[in-house]
């Protein structure tokens, strides 16, 4: 599932060994094995400078990021490309750096770029604003660019002043004390944090077969792919939708390659490349039988196909925004941090199924939790394989370590989508683990700019005397 699985070799090795053999052939990996041999986010080492003026107005802004690489396939983790889009300034400069190595090849994982990218810039932002003597949210909307900051394009549509306003209404950002470590709860210090999130919305070209049954119901088919994401469900209300008729007359046929090409699910683009195609499809069909046109017993059928209509859309910045918020309570005897609330609120086009698509936030905001407070992958420097690959050597975050979390949505619809759709399946994971970060260090006047960050970390750099009192 997902797009990383569209680049591994292992089909194709499935493929070779069985032309070669004439046996049918499986490939098995172990649990262990898939940790090095199925992809893994590639590690990195990022540089943040900031220029402002001292009302907090950016000047220059350089984001450059080192990524190790395997010596046969060079990859690139685009971690500096968030800053391209994100805030106004004079000068940009950015740069995305590999090193090869003796390792295992990394490959794509959720948010490639941006979710790694956005826990740099935004602990910078968060850094600034706290010299600046400047709230961080106010920081960020003074750096609002009207066009991309580097393309000089304009924004199809972007909505982040509208996510942060929500945002910190609901969560009751204007209350919050600027002094970091003044908040306690017993032994523990409190703190809250946010960030911004940005993740690119794309489409891919898709073909899409609407058929008017002579029952009265419809039939969608199209080669998309349900990994669990709600596709189905939203392809059904996006026909049902465009054919001007009840969700229950509609039915969608999927993962079948005989219905022609179609978008991966990947790339947070799946339902919108598909509900493009579906949506062409079903408009021409319902203007059809709008002429009175007898349904044959055979039905009557319409097939689109959006390559030249994606082909022919006028250049513009395409992106979701959303603003990330988080409490943490932060144990100064055991350097434990806790999550005790987040709030996500972002601006991702038109929301066809508000469940599924607040899952999918939910749960990338649980992904952004495990980043900045659990996972890591740590290599043994002379075999470089890594230590414990498996599920319980490598932590990530549990119901346990996951507390009151919401997501919500501004009105955002793309006016250049028919269907308004941008895209939700990635953005809920971008600026989640900076927006910890920044309240880790509101807790404790600490930053962290090594991931995770794990209680002995945070023993190592709170002073002795936070907690003494308290242990």
């Amino acid at each position: 599932g997902f797009g990383s699985k569209g680049l591994r070799a292992h089909q194709v090795a499935a493929v070779m060994a069985a032309t070669e053999l004439q046996r049918p052939v499986r490939v098995v990996m172990t649990r262990r094995q898939m940790f090095s041999l199925a992809g893994y986010r590639s590690p990195t080492l990022q540089r943040v400078r900031l220029g402002a003026d001292a009302d907090g107005r950016l000047r220059a802004l350089e984001h450059r990021s080192l990524n190790q690489t395997s010596t046969v396939y060079e990859f690139v983790e685009p971690s500096a490309g968030v800053a391209r889009v994100m805030y106004d300034a004079e000068a940009h400069h950015t740069a995305n750096e590999v090193a090869p190595l003796d390792v295992p090849s990394p490959t794509f994982m959720r948010a490639p770029g941006e979710a790694p990218g956005s826990f740099a810039i935004e602990s910078a932002l968060d850094e600034l604003a706290e010299r600046g003597g400047i709230d961080p949210i106010a920081l960020r909307l003074r750096n609002e660019p009207e066009v991309g900051p580097v393309s000089g394009l304009p924004f199809s549509s972007r909505n982040l002043d509208a996510c942060f306003r929500e945002g910190a209404r609901r969560f009751g950002w204007a209350g919050r004390d600027p002094r970091p470590g003044v908040r306690r709860d017993g032994r523990w210090l409190l703190g809250t944090g946010t960030a911004a999130a940005s993740f690119h919305s794309g489409a891919g070209p898709s073909t899409a077969v609407v058929t008017a049954e002579a029952d009265g119901g419809f039939t969608v088919r199209i080669a998309a792919a349900d990994i669990g994401t709600g596709a189905r469900t939203a392809l059904t209300l996006v026909a049902a939708d465009a054919l001007e008729v009840a969700p229950d007359r509609v039915r969608v046929r999927i993962g079948d390659s005989d219905f022609g090409p179609a978008m991966i699910a990947g790339g947070s683009m799946g339902t919108r490349s598909w509900a493009w195609a579906v949506t062409e499809a079903a408009r021409e069909l319902r203007e059809r039988l709008a002429l009175g046109t007898t349904i044959p017993p055979e039905g009557i059928t319409v097939r689109s196909d959006t390559t030249a209509l994606l082909g022919a859309l006028a250049q513009k910045e395409r992106h979701s925004f959303g603003a990330q918020f988080a409490e943490v309570a932060v144990d100064t005897a055991t350097g434990e941090v806790r999550v005790r609330r987040m709030l996500g609120i972002f601006a991702a086009g038109r929301i066809v199924n508000p469940l599924t698509a607040r899952n999918q936030l939910v749960g990338g905001m649980v992904w952004g939790i495990s980043m900045a407070l659990h996972e890591e992958a740590v290599r043994d420097r002379t075999s470089g394989g890594l230590y414990a690959p498996d599920l319980a050597g490598y932590h990530v975050a549990t119901n346990a370590d996951v507390g009151d979390i919401q997501a919500d949505w501004v009105d955002d619809p793309d006016p250049d989508d028919p269907v308004g759709i941008k895209g939700v399946g990635e953005i809920g994971i971008v600026g989640a683990a900076a927006a910890v970060a920044n309240a880790v260090w509101h807790a404790t006047g600490v930053r962290h700019r090594n991931l995770p960050i794990r209680p002995d970390r945070v023993l190592s750099a709170v002073p002795a005397s936070s907690g003494a009192a308290d242990a």
